[in-house]
């Protein structure tokens, strides 16, 4: 099984884009963040006729929105509204095989690592807070997490440690609330279980006039599975060069292969 997750940052401005993706990579599933488009308007008759038929989906007009395309069908769907903020950031479904894959799209939480000062850094605490929460009381086995999490929790997450200590994404706090998360549903980062150590990034900012030279980058995408999905884990990649395609999104998307799994 190889499954992508990619926020897109538009479905419908980079459709040509997730086509151009799918085709040449072939994932079996791919979750796409920051779809930015009502469910109605998620272009999935494009998608279906490469084979990717079956869709879950929360959207918002122009905001948010999250989407998982597969090229086989989903038994159950769920959607949370973590923090009740009314927003689409987390949608979820179960695979006739039994595995769960989680899409979250978690606050980026604007520029100022204050909660007192910054609501929407609050927010995203809040979010944080009410995932480990929900996963702790709803542990599960055979399960995959994927998504912009929007934060870049080790050292070499991001392209300086010690200048990026205050910046939002990769704040002591934020670290702290998303290990808490990790241990409540006794998920595994499969990227820094494969690569302990060495830069890795996954998005890098429109504000560079030249990205790929500066690589001033972070990772906010992550990839997590249980323990037993895990085990099944051979493989994790970043798709580096395709935040260089026309119009990109300035998230790049990642992979991951499990052996062994039957869809």
């Amino acid at each position: 099984m190889k499954i992508c997750s990619w926020n897109i940052n538009s479905v419908r401005l980079r459709e040509n884009l997730v086509l151009k993706l799918l085709k040449k990579h072939s994932p079996d599933i791919i979750c796409l963040q920051e779809c930015k488009a009502l469910v109605a308007d998620i272009p999935i008759k494009s998608f279906s006729k490469i084979g990717y038929k079956y869709m879950i989906a929360r959207g918002q007009k122009s905001y948010n929105g999250v989407a998982i395309l597969s090229r086989v069908p989903f038994k159950t769907e769920f959607a949370i509204d973590f923090a009740r903020l009314d927003q689409a950031r987390h949608i979820a479904g179960e695979l006739e095989n039994g595995i769960i894959i989680h899409n979250f799209y978690v606050p980026a939480g604007g520029d100022d690592p204050d909660e007192e000062k910054n609501l929407k850094f609050a927010q995203k605490l809040r979010f944080l807070n009410d995932m480990k929460s929900w996963f702790n009381l709803n542990q599960s086995k055979n399960a995959i997490l994927v998504g912009d999490l929007n934060i870049a929790p080790y050292e070499d997450d991001v392209w300086d440690h010690k200048k990026m200590n205050k910046v939002v994404s990769h704040t002591p706090i934020e670290i702290d609330y998303l290990f808490k998360v990790m241990k409540a549903g006794n998920w595994i980062d499969l990227f820094r279980e494969k690569q302990p150590t060495g830069k890795l990034y996954s998005w890098w900012s429109y504000r560079a006039r030249d990205w790929n030279t500066a690589d001033k980058g972070r990772r906010l995408d992550h990839i997590w599975s249980t323990p037993d999905l895990a085990k099944l884990n051979t493989n994790n990649f970043v798709l580096r060069d395709v935040r260089g395609w026309e119009r990109p999104s300035d998230h790049a998307p990642i992979f991951s292969i499990f052996d062994g799994i039957s869809l």
